[in-house]
């Protein structure tokens, strides 16, 4: 894989749709420290649903959407789906 630019030294903003367990967090953080050093990590969600599994907290929060383990959050947007929307759909 190739970033594009470098991170070394820099501060880096990922960025989710939904938080759930962390997993994905730290996949993506794994991955990003094989580019190498930045200075700073941090993570944007459009919702934080809970239920982590790992010590991960997102810094800025687009909205904090309780859910039972059964459901699902949807987020669909206009460019790709035609629509913007945040849905629980019950799995």
């Amino acid at each position: 894989s190739e970033l594009g630019f470098e991170i070394e030294g820099a501060s880096i903003i990922l960025v989710d749709d939904v938080l759930y367990t962390g997993r994905t967090v730290r996949a993506a953080i794994d991955a990003l420290l094989d580019f190498g050093r930045p200075q700073q990590i941090q993570l944007a969600v459009l919702i934080d649903r809970g239920h982590r599994e790992l010590p991960i907290k997102a810094d800025y929060v687009g909205k904090n959407v309780p859910t039972s383990k059964e459901e699902i959050i949807k987020v669909s947007f206009e460019e790709i789906d035609g629509e913007d929307s945040v849905k629980i759909v019950v799995a």
